[in-house]
């Protein structure tokens, strides 16, 4: 019999019930809702509220701090559950609501690189993917169009792109540092993002605030509540229930997702049934929920027959060096993604020590507020006391930062595990986190730092300020439900199949062997588009494949 929940009169057994409202969320339940499937989606957070960014106030700065932290220990919102960070080199940065984390990212859309997906092969370490770039290509594409990205094809670094709209201008710090790395014989390439530089569908041109990470009330950010969202919820067999936190997924006696447990927005605990079950948690809640939902047929967890659930967690280590010129720069206004990006040293080179690299994208360091805390390292003395005006009139609009992005390589000591010490509103375990950098990490970043420096001396820096290694970083969750050819070594197969659990799909960060060294939603999103294909072809699995019914909601 049909559940009407709030609004939503919801069908016995969905044929797919999706959990997580992130970007993988929406691209699943739109192409399988497109389909003719009867899709759930239950996202544990809540819509955003942009009212409460004061985004269009001048006091933005001084009041986005707790409903738009990207640190769920310190925002304590609607689905947000406790953090256990005291065994980690790296905070983890995560947002729960719908739109997933991508709610918090500066935009930054970059691609993996073709040399990703051969990691193994090429340098002898990790694991090689169990795809190509080459095979992501169209995925991407169309990714590219559905979020609006703004870029510039003919990167020699990044073939095959074909982006809708113009880049984000680079302004006159990016015209320096473009220079400079034209006399220093460098990659560069104006950068892609997710942020309109014209009307493109809902988003309108950027206001050019630098407000990225502090919710964007402008909708020039391409986020998924408002490029997929409205048009899924027109659809009369497609529901997103906010504030319905899974407890576990369930499987009947072939050992088959049978549906799941969630209590929903009154904390009534509920069951939705389904014919295929998609994962798309983040790379900290797809394990906490697998691990929850252990049963006698999967005592250590839901497809976790390898073992390696919660493990191999990577996060993207991350240095930043902050050059600061005599004359004004323009980087106290504009989109706060990147303005450029280098390539230059993303790739290995044994004789420097280690293997594999970094991207580097360069950034705006924003207004007042914004560019005290780019600066919370090095030379710091003059910052605040009786020389903060002095120094903030040097800093303002007169300087730009070199984010460095690391890949870094998975190990099964980082991990994710349940923390059943604290629990939620449900009485459900919070996780903790294990991440300690590698010796590998540490040669790396240090490396790329001295050659950030060197590109801005040549720029004409006349200060330069450097962070080796920050703390609250860890935007980037990879790793822990490992994509590979058996249940012995992976948790997944290609199309984010779990090999023990054959109608249950992962299309989150989580399922990456390697973390790559690029901002991952690009790739996320490419890989949930061609899981759906797959799905929808019936070439997802060795068997017949699963056929949309075509059934429609109670409410159609």
């Amino acid at each position: 019999m049909a559940e009407k929940i709030g609004e939503y009169q919801l069908p016995e057994i969905a044929d797919v019930v999706v959990i997580g409202a992130g970007p993988a969320g929406a691209v699943m339940t739109k192409a399988l809702a497109e389909a003719g499937m009867t899709v759930v989606c239950l996202e544990q957070g809540d819509w955003p509220d942009y009212s409460t960014s004061r985004n269009a106030g001048i006091e933005r700065e001084l009041v986005g701090g707790k409903e738009w932290s990207p640190q769920p220990n310190i925002r304590q919102g609607v689905g947000d559950f406790a953090v256990d960070e005291t065994d980690a080199d790296i905070s983890a940065l995560l947002w729960a609501g719908v739109g997933g984390s991508a709610m918090m990212y500066a935009a930054q859309w970059q691609r993996n690189l073709p040399s990703d997906f051969r990691v193994r092969s090429f340098d002898g370490v990790a694991d090689d993917w169990p795809m190509s770039y080459e095979e992501l290509i169209p995925y991407y594409r169309q990714a590219e169009k559905d979020f609006a990205i703004a870029g510039l094809d003919g990167d020699p670094a990044v073939p095959g792109t074909s982006f809708p709209m113009a880049p984000t201008p680079i302004g006159e710090v990016g015209r320096r540092m473009g220079e400079a790395h034209n006399r220093l014989g460098w990659h560069w390439w104006p950068a892609a993002n997710g942020i309109a530089t014209r009307p493109y569908g809902r988003l309108k041109p950027s206001e050019r605030k630098g407000a990225t990470f502090l919710g964007v009330g402008d909708q020039a950010k391409s986020t998924v509540d408002f490029t997929h969202w409205p048009e899924i919820s027109q659809r009369k067999n497609a529901f997103l229930l906010t504030r319905s936190q899974v407890a576990k997924i369930e499987t009947d006696a072939t050992g088959k997702a049978s549906g799941v447990v969630y209590f929903d927005a009154q904390g009534v605990e509920r069951r939705q049934k389904a014919q295929l079950v998609v994962l798309a948690a983040n790379g900290l809640g797809t394990p906490r929920l697998l691990l929850m939902s252990a049963n006698a047929q999967h005592p250590d967890g839901l497809a976790n027959a390898s073992g390696l659930v919660g493990k191999r967690l990577m996060m993207h280590p991350y240095s930043a060096v902050v050059g600061t010129f005599e004359d004004e720069v323009g980087t106290a206004q504009g989109a706060y993604g990147h303005l450029l990006h280098s390539l230059e040293f993303y790739e290995t080179d044994e004789s420097r020590g280690f293997v594999r690299g970094a991207k580097w994208g360069l950034m705006p360091t924003g207004g007042a507020m914004e560019m005290t805390r780019a600066f919370p390292w090095g030379d710091n003395r003059d910052l605040w006391g009786t020389h903060f005006n002095d120094t903030v009139r040097e800093r303002l609009n007169h300087s730009a930062t070199w984010g460095i992005i690391a890949e870094d390589l998975p190990e099964d000591h980082n991990r994710v595990e349940l923390n059943p010490e604290v629990v939620d509103e449900h009485g459900l375990p919070s996780v903790k986190i294990h991440y300690k950098n590698s010796e590998n990490t540490r040669r790396l970043l240090a490396f790329h730092v001295e050659r950030a420096k060197e590109s801005f001396e040549e720029a004409g820096a006349k200060k330069i300020n450097v962070a080796p290694h920050i703390r609250n970083t860890g935007w980037h969750l990879l790793g822990t439900a490992k994509m590979g050819s058996s249940a012995e070594d992976s948790v997944v197969d290609h199309a984010g199949r779990a090999h023990t659990v054959p109608n249950l799909y992962i299309v989150d960060g989580s399922t990456w062997p390697t973390s790559a060294g690029t901002n991952p939603t690009a790739t996320v999103v490419a890989m949930a588009m061609r899981t759906a294909e797959l799905i929808l072809s019936g070439h997802a699995n060795s068997d017949a494949g699963y056929a949309a019914t075509g059934s429609k909601g109670a409410n159609a």
